[in-house]
């Protein structure tokens, strides 16, 4: 049974958060203080959904959809994620929809500081049925093991189909005590009082060099729970009224790529409304190269992309390259009137 504490501290990391939001954003404008408000609340739902877990009897529940967007969430994937324990054995079975490439990823580690993947199996180790049906065994899992990740890659936001999977404990499960609610919630709101912090803390670099591009390093081989098989390429923009950044660039060969823009508070633009994300499969390419227009209008030139920044003086880019046959090259970033282009 949980006492007042629990609670208690729950409420308290929420209005920490509250707060530390306030001061850190007292010297922008009011669309970008609600959207740091916004991702707040993105980011308690998001925990919400997984405070109540049963590693006995997992259930994959969705992740980062436009409600629960938490740190640098990526729209042209599917996600599902659930904790698990390292001496069960469970099954996954699913359909993979229109889904162009699936992973299944175990990781150790509770946080995203010591997280580190340590099992694997993606589209190359599925026998996926003709009509994209599924069934994995996870069993004799690493020591360690302490959650699982499905990603489901899409060529668009809006896929017809987006799939769909569930995990199943397997052998006998014993009835387990309820969890301790008192020490979830006290937990919950340490992680959110947090947050801020971690808004402030991950644009710094960016905010030093922004309308440049880099290679992201420390996401390497599923840091921070990422997908391992991923190369990313990071950078910022910094424009004024009726300026535009342009990347121009061409992508290696790789079963998947695309690009994506943030807000300073690492949630992805509105998708839903607006172009704010790329895939190579939607991709303008002229010669195989890239040509990415970042600006708050369309310029309307051909052989261009235009991603819409929302008006934004400010926000962050990721490119992500999935298995990559070599490095990627950094794209030459131009910051230019817009009037230029048209």
């Amino acid at each position: 049974m949980a006492s007042d504490d629990g609670w208690t501290a729950f409420v308290d990391g929420l209005r920490a958060a509250g707060d530390s939001l306030s001061t850190a954003t007292a010297g922008l404008d009011a669309a970008e203080r609600a959207a740091g408000q916004r991702a707040l609340v993105r980011a308690a739902n998001n925990l919400l959904g997984r405070l109540e877990t049963d590693r006995d009897r997992p259930d994959l529940a969705p992740f980062n959809g436009w409600r629960q967007k938490f740190f640098m969430d990526n729209p042209d994937y599917r996600y599902w994620i659930t904790d698990i324990r390292d001496d069960r054995r469970y099954r996954i079975i699913g359909n993979v929809g229109a889904s162009v490439y699936q992973s299944i990823t175990v990781y150790s580690g509770t946080g995203v500081a010591d997280a580190a993947s340590v099992l694997r199996l993606d589209s190359d180790d599925l026998n996926i049925g003709a009509g994209g049906d599924f069934s994995v065994p996870l069993g004799d899992l690493p020591p360690g093991s302490s959650s699982v990740w499905v990603r489901y890659a899409h060529e668009r936001t809006d896929p017809r189909d987006p799939g769909w999977c569930r995990i199943e404990a397997l052998g006998t499960v014993d009835a387990a005590p309820p969890a301790d609610l008192d020490r979830s919630l006290s937990r919950l709101g340490a992680v959110i009082a947090n947050v801020p912090k971690v808004f402030e803390f991950s644009t710094a670099e960016d905010a030093k060099s922004p309308n440049t591009v880099r290679h992201w390093s420390a996401m390497a081989g599923g840091a921070a729970f990422t997908e391992p098989g991923i190369h990313y390429l990071r950078g910022a923009w910094e424009l004024g009224d009726g300026e535009a950044l342009v990347l121009e660039g061409v992508p290696p060969p790789c079963r998947h790529w695309n690009i994506v823009l943030y807000n300073r508070f690492l949630n992805s633009l509105d998708y839903r409304h607006r172009t704010v994300s790329v895939t190579g499969a939607t991709a303008a390419l002229t010669d195989g190269a890239f040509r990415f227009v970042l600006a708050a209008s369309d310029p309307g030139v051909r052989g261009y992309d235009w991603l819409d920044t929302e008006g934004l003086p400010f926000g962050l880019f990721v490119l992500r390259f999935l298995h990559a046959a070599a490095e990627p090259d950094l794209p030459a970033v131009r910051r230019i009137p817009l009037a230029e282009l048209r």
